[in-house]
């Protein structure tokens, strides 16, 4: 029998589960501090809660589950697993408004699912990892969100990433400036969305199998190179290449979209040049394929990666399509199997992260024994030490050996002479020097040498 885990999905085996637990911790801790309160919801939600929310292709990639019991010939789906957080989020809010503060502020740490082709760094089954913030059209909503990204990335140890930010307004300002009919905006943006996997003539092809105008597509492209290589002149002051992008987009925009481009440069300004504010970059060109967002779109870049670990942005109509009501929302979702596959790769993981089951293994002398090694089991880990015991009466020399191929530092021993002085050997198998101490010291003598 295959036993392989389905394609796309993963077993994650315990030192996965301690890197991922760790990585989670950071980001939770970090939103909490930002006053973000936790949110879960279903692994399967209603279909037509699903469909027509992420777009043509989006809508291709959802799982669907078909009827069950008496509905099953029918070959008809009536649920599905979730496709993101964003959508679920919508719906909680639509079904529990008269509950939830006036501004509701939740992050969420699910799984969800995609009938993607499996890759490196993409799964059919991954984690996800949402911050969001409704109620509010106040940018200081953008800058938080940002920020709380910017401060989970420096946790972990990423210096050099970069927040892409751009405008869903500003984007159709363009489109209208290089004359692509209204009617193909979202064909072209989806194709947009392309531009740093597939590279200029790949956009370029496929704007023009979207029925985009070749003078319309040639615009675009030569105005998104031309940022990205003032970009590379300005590499050291993003304050000035900000500035030089929003003077260029006024520019092409001739005075359309005002509201959007204000948007825009409120952002930077509430980000500021320092901190968090210093990895932001404006690019015209990010466009982001799910078709719910409405105002300002970020995405996170690190160098030497392709794709993202992470994005989001406005979507001030998607929980009116649950609600009928318009309510403004805004966030960002954080990937964390990217996240975990690049600190793997590049060594980011704390040197101090747990590798091992516990911090001290009981062995166990003869059979009379297992209660007393029990009660010390029991005794350290009340003290605040992690313990294993060993399950059986065997020689001492297995036990040490079982010991350190789990990587426990440390293991106890107590013999009939231990027992009858009150005693306890600890021996530290790192560098196999042992020691006798008092029954009630040994949870010291652990925690001071472990």
């Amino acid at each position: 029998m295959n036993t392989n885990p389905a394609r796309g999905m993963r077993d994650f085996l315990p030192a996965d589960v301690r890197r991922r637990q760790y990585v989670i911790g950071v980001i939770a801790d970090v939103y909490q501090k930002y006053g973000f309160e936790p949110l879960e919801t279903p692994a399967v939600e209603n279909i037509e809660t699903l469909l027509g929310k992420y777009g043509e292709e989006g809508d291709r990639l959802i799982f669907k589950i078909l009827k069950r019991g008496e509905g099953a010939e029918t070959g008809q789906a009536d649920l599905a697993l979730r496709y993101d957080l964003t959508v679920p989020l919508a719906r909680v809010v639509a079904e529990y408004r008269a509950q939830l503060p006036k501004f509701f502020k939740r992050y969420q740490v699910q799984p969800v699912w995609r009938a993607d082709r499996p890759q490196k760094g993409r799964f059919r089954e991954f984690f996800q990892c949402d911050v969001d913030a409704i109620g509010s059209r106040s940018m200081v909503v953008e800058a938080e969100l940002l920020s709380a990204a910017g401060d989970v990335l420096s946790r972990l140890g990423f210096h050099t990433y970069t927040l892409r930010l751009n405008h869903r307004g500003v984007l159709g300002g363009m489109l209208d400036a290089a004359g692509v009919p209204a009617e193909v905006h979202g064909e072209a943006l989806v194709a947009l969305d392309k531009l740093d996997k597939v590279g200029r003539d790949g956009v370029a092809a496929e704007l023009q199998q979207r029925g985009v105008p070749d003078a319309g597509a040639a615009t675009l492209l030569e105005f998104f190179f031309s940022v990205a290589a003032a970009q590379q002149t300005a590499a050291g002051n993003p304050a000035a290449f900000n500035h030089d992008v929003l003077g260029r987009l006024q520019g092409l925009l001739g005075g359309t979209r005002p509201e959007a481009l204000a948007e825009l440069q409120q952002i930077v300004r509430l980000m500021g040049p320092e901190g968090t504010g210093a990895h932001l970059r404006l690019d015209p060109s990010l466009a982001r394929g799910l078709s719910y967002y409405t105002g300002a779109i970020f995405e996170i870049a690190v160098p030497d990666l392709a794709g993202s670990l992470g994005g989001g942005g406005r979507y001030d109509n998607l929980i009116g399509m649950f609600l009928g009501d318009e309510v403004p929302a805004c966030g960002i979702s954080l990937g964390l199997e990217r996240i975990l596959v690049v600190m793997g790769e590049r060594g980011m993981f704390p040197g101090n992260l747990a590798t091992s089951p516990a911090d001290v293994m009981v062995t166990i002398w003869n059979l009379d024994a297992v209660p007393d090694a029990l009660r010390l089991a029991a005794g350290l880990r009340s003290e605040g030490l992690r313990v294993e015991v060993y399950p059986e009466a065997d020689k001492l020399g297995k036990q040490l050996k079982y010991a350190s191929s789990r990587a426990i530092p440390f293991v106890t021993v107590v013999g009939d002479d231990e027992a009858a002085g009150g005693v306890v050997t600890v021996k530290n198998l790192g560098t196999g020097e042992q020691q006798r101490v008092p029954r009630g010291d040994v949870a010291a003598v652990i925690g001071r040498r472990g």
